[in-house]
């Protein structure tokens, strides 16, 4: 199968710039173990990542502090109503150096196209950073969509919000960073950076319960086991995400991987 030209994707953030993101949210509280634990509080702590977080109810015009209301020509739950969306991204332009490339705006949401590998690369290589705009309830009012570069769901699915989708991008985007990850080859062997799912992987005990770690992993040849991963990518691709193989104009016949 014929994966996408690596070398024709976005080149990754270039060593010593960070990356900034700004993620607007009612819920701030939801990210603290999130950006404070494993990879991703390394990298922030290393200073490859920086993450704001953006409450933007702080904006609202009522006493109460809502930043939703009923939607117009009926319909079940509430919408979150712009102005307070908005006086958001105002503040975070006024904030910004003059001249200043703006960020990229984001509104995760499920009408949004499916988020990949590829936009990940992307989002990795913009200079300006990017904004992640989280939702609740039953989604903003249509014309906060204009305020925004594009729309991107993780799925074909519907949360309580955009936090969790939020952290997904976050952690996907951020692993690309050089420095992020221990062994960078990480990045080019995993799943999806070919087209294709990642070979199957294995380590010790050579045998768990009569099955046997393929003789050829330990044999030493390089090439043979490249070509064999390869293979055997082709096979798990099939198998588990066949999906992916839908616009391969010759597909390899199917072959044994033992």
């Amino acid at each position: 199968m014929a994966g996408p030209d690596l070398d024709a994707l976005p080149p990754l953030a270039a060593d010593g710039r960070v990356l900034h993101v700004d993620v607007l949210t009612l819920f701030p509280g939801i990210f603290e173990g999130f950006l404070r634990e494993s990879l991703i509080g390394k990298a922030i702590s290393a200073g490859r990542l920086e993450v704001r977080l953006h409450d933007w109810r702080r904006f609202a015009t009522n006493k109460h502090g809502r930043v939703d209301d009923a939607p117009f020509g009926g319909g079940a739950g509430m919408l979150i109503e712009p102005s307070a969306v908005v006086a958001q991204f105002d503040a975070l332009a006024a904030a910004a150096d003059p001249g200043a490339p703006r960020p990229l705006r984001v509104m995760l949401s499920p009408a949004g196209p499916r988020f990949a590998q590829a936009t990940a690369r992307r989002y990795a290589a913009h200079e300006a950073g990017i904004a992640l705009l989280c939702g609740r309830y039953e989604g903003f009012d249509a014309r906060v969509e204009d305020e925004v570069d594009e729309l991107l769901s993780v799925g074909d699915y519907v949360l309580n919000g955009g936090e969790v989708a939020a952290m997904a991008v976050i952690e996907a985007v951020a692993r690309l960073l050089p420095g992020v990850l221990g062994n960078a080859m990480s990045l080019v062997e995993e799943s999806h950076e070919g087209g294709l799912l990642e070979a199957p992987q294995f380590t010790r005990p050579r045998t768990f319960r009569d099955k046997e770690v393929p003789a050829i992993l330990i044999s030493g040849d390089h090439a043979k086991v490249a070509a064999w991963r390869r293979q055997a990518a082709l096979e798990r691709t099939r198998r588990w995400r066949p999906d992916l193989l839908v616009n391969t104009a010759d597909p390899p016949p199917a072959a044994s991987t033992d």
